[in-house]
């Protein structure tokens, strides 16, 4: 079982409103996302779309409720044409707000090159990055954790669908061209099952990589549908293809449990499972998420 004074749980905001397609879930006010998630059992929130981008604000909002920011994704261009410098101010910014409403996480999603938010895309278009682009993304994070580290902060890279890190064989490259004492990662269960790669080998071989935790299951028959159909990635996330750990069938709970379980691992588990909030309530889920959680860590 994992410690409760060095694990926390925290949800993700994209399961009321999500931040690559808005519409899903746009009646849905931050204040209902807030309060649903702290009457689920959760302790921390990352940033989400709606949230108020004046940080007293947004304190305010989540001292009411008992909550605290965990991470809040950063978008990098490190793949594209744009110099170092322009992602290590946007960087700055970034990292002084999280760092404010309690994170001491910042997960990163390379954004230079990706087709992930473009629902007209298929994943099978998804970029596959040069050794110039892997050498200029690796130079940057560096540099970014170096930042990261003088504020108390660490980074933790995000792995994800369409960037051009996606599968565990491009994750491995990048990690071994990257400072292990600064960089590390988002273990995130959906984004290597749909890559077609095990997330507990993954997390096996890089355990004392991982700074940060998204949990996330997939359903079997959309992912069957999208890879049959060449689905983008928003297309299946609006056919369902993510739900909540304890409801999916395609990630192998009790093997990520029981590393985790014998792991020193101190962070934050986030439970992040993108779906229509029309098809899925989102406290409901949540509330599962949290029964499913606490079953098997204790937490």
């Amino acid at each position: 079982m994992l410690d409760s004074r060095k694990v926390k749980l925290g949800c993700a905001p994209i399961n009321w409103t999500n931040d690559d397609l808005p519409s899903l879930g746009g009646e849905l006010t931050y204040q209902q996302c807030l309060s649903e998630m702290a009457l689920a059992g959760y302790k921390g929130s990352e940033i989400g779309t709606k949230y108020p981008k004046d940080k007293d604000v947004l304190k305010k909002a989540l001292d009411l409720r008992g909550l605290q920011i965990c991470n809040g994704w950063f978008s990098s261009f490190f793949t594209s044409d744009k110099p170092i410098d322009y992602t290590l101010d946007l960087f700055e910014k970034h990292a002084d707000f999280t760092y404010f409403l309690g994170a001491r996480v910042i997960g990163i999603g390379e954004c230079g090159v990706t087709i992930h938010g473009d629902e007209s895309c298929p994943l099978s278009k998804a970029p596959v990055l040069s050794d110039a682009q892997f050498e200029k993304l690796a130079q940057g994070l560096n540099e970014i954790a170096k930042l990261a580290k003088a504020k108390g902060m660490k980074t933790a890279f995000h792995y994800h669908i369409g960037t051009g890190v996606q599968t565990m064989e491009e994750t491995e490259r990048l990690l071994a061209m990257t400072d292990p004492e600064l960089v590390g990662i988002v273990f995130d269960t959906g984004h290597s099952t749909l890559a077609g790669d095990d997330p507990v080998k993954l997390l096996e071989k890089y355990m004392d990589r991982v700074n940060h935790i998204h949990f996330k299951d997939l359903r079997s028959d959309v992912y069957q549908q999208l890879k049959e159909n060449d689905w983008s990635f928003l297309t299946g996330v609006k056919e369902g293809l993510f739900t909540v750990p304890g409801d999916g069938d395609m990630v192998d709970w009790d093997g990520i449990f029981a590393i985790l379980n014998k792991s020193n691992y101190e962070g934050w588990i986030v439970v992040e499972a993108e779906q229509d909030p029309a098809k899925a309530d989102p406290l409901e889920y949540a509330i599962k998420a949290r029964k499913f959680l606490a079953e098997k860590t204790g937490l």
